[in-house]
């Protein structure tokens, strides 16, 4: 799986708030770019993003700043990227349980399916609380734990 650079932006740039709703403070979009050394005028775009999913929520004015739309525990990684990426797995611009084909490669889409299962039950189940306090969930934990998950290949 490739997570493109808009992916991993905007999964700081909450994880930058989801700190910040600790203590109820609202954050500006200057202070997030240089705290996680996001290009303003690309994070500009991510957060609009992710506002009009109601992810998040924004005030205007010089006190104003973004905040997150729900608790941290709530916001899943997976629902981060779907705003900014679309589907977390695609073939050819298709969903897996889309896809078709024939001959040596007709059990080809079980393949998909199973990729994209595999990529659900880590980002569908890790929230922004968890990364924050560095608390994984015992089955995204786990995986971290084989050595080879840790080995370029």
């Amino acid at each position: 799986m490739r997570i493109s650079a808009k992916a991993d932006y905007a999964v700081r740039a909450m994880l930058e708030l989801a700190i910040a709703s600790q203590s109820a403070n609202l954050v500006k979009g200057d202070a997030i770019s240089r705290g996680q050394d996001i290009p303003i005028k690309f994070l500009e775009n991510i957060l609009l993003d992710l506002r009009k999913s109601g992810l998040i929520r924004s005030q205007r004015g010089a006190e104003g700043g973004y905040r997150l739309a729900h608790a941290a525990d709530e916001i899943t990684i997976a629902d981060i990227i779907r705003v900014v990426e679309g589907p977390l797995a695609f073939i050819r611009g298709e969903r897996p349980e889309e896809v078709e084909y024939s001959g040596a490669a007709e059990h080809l889409p079980n393949v998909w399916i199973a990729l994209r299962a595999s990529i659900r039950s880590v980002l569908e189940t890790v929230t922004l609380a968890d990364v924050v306090a560095g608390e994984l969930p015992v089955q995204a934990r786990e995986l971290t734990q084989d050595p080879d998950a840790w080995a370029p290949h």
